[in-house]
């Protein structure tokens, strides 16, 4: 047994670290140690967010309940304590506590599930709209409004990475604006696929030959990664997307280069972001 004075720097050292652990979730991709969910980037996880740290409320609550209950029974109606144990085989209070009590907790559970549901599933109106199709093993990325543009977003080998997120980085980023609307319309070519992106709280089924949808909004400017999220193939690890988002001025510019010549915009953005990053370098 640790000596009292280590087990309360235990203690508070484990306590630190659940304290820590929206430092360590990532931004937009997962983080070495991480612990949660990644950060928000869009009003709908922030609202996942805001249903999981209620449900753990009450789990931890219960939790202890249980653990008191189990506790109180072991030192009170052991055979040492209780040498002539007690004949009751009924409680009609009890019964009804334990009955009522569980639908109450469900009951009250259910309120901000069904208006997370609602809000997930009821879209405001969107200011772009872009398909996703899921192949073995890569995704098509559609803009129906800007001619049908279409990017295939492969995953970069490890020579090609310069710096990105390994099995996560792409050749083809989809963008799109900040603050904006995104309907998302997901389908696939071949088998089931899985179309998710954890800092959007967005995860949808792509089903040949079906077109499911989902939608986003992101609050804040950078690359989000994702993964297929369905066991697809052999390849099911290796089938990554990044969407960028930037600002309203940049998407539209990247927007009417990509319609001419895809390289051309991705050197657009290139530009812009390296732009930024020396601002930020010279700001500091």
């Amino acid at each position: 047994m640790l000596p009292s004075g280590r087990l309360t720097s235990f203690m508070i050292s484990a306590a630190g670290l659940f304290a820590a652990a929206p430092a360590l979730a990532g931004d937009g991709q997962p983080s070495p140690w991480q612990l949660g969910f990644q950060q928000s980037a869009s009003p709908i996880f922030e609202q996942i967010h805001s249903f999981h740290n209620f449900i753990l409320v009450i789990i931890v609550a219960i939790t202890l309940f249980v653990l008191g209950l189990l506790v109180y029974c072991v030192v009170r109606f052991n055979e040492k304590s209780n040498p002539v144990p007690s004949k009751t085989t009924h409680h009609t209070m009890l019964e009804v506590v334990w009955t009522i009590a569980p639908v109450l907790i469900l009951v009250v559970i259910a309120i901000p599930s069904f208006r997370l549901l609602y809000a997930q599933f009821t879209p405001p109106p969107a200011d772009l709209t872009i398909k996703v199709v899921g192949r073995q093993w890569n995704w098509d990325i559609v803009y129906p409004d800007a001619n049908e543009l279409t990017l295939t977003a492969v995953m970069l080998q490890d020579s090609e990475l310069n710096g990105k997120p390994r099995l996560l980085a792409v050749d083809n980023e989809a963008v799109v604006p900040v603050g904006k609307v995104v309907h998302v319309d997901v389908t696939a070519e071949d088998v089931l696929h899985s179309f998710a992106m954890p800092a959007f709280g967005v995860k949808v089924d792509a089903v040949p030959g079906r077109l499911n949808s989902t939608w986003f909004r992101a609050d804040r400017e950078g690359v989000y990664y994702g993964q297929c999220s369905e066991l697809c193939g052999q390849d099911h690890a290796f089938m990554p997307i990044a969407i960028r988002v930037v600002n309203d001025d940049l998407y539209k510019r990247w927007l009417e280069a990509a319609q001419k010549d895809t390289d051309e915009a991705k050197k657009l953005l290139e530009a812009s972001v390296n732009g930024a990053a020396a601002t930020n370098v010279a700001q500091r």
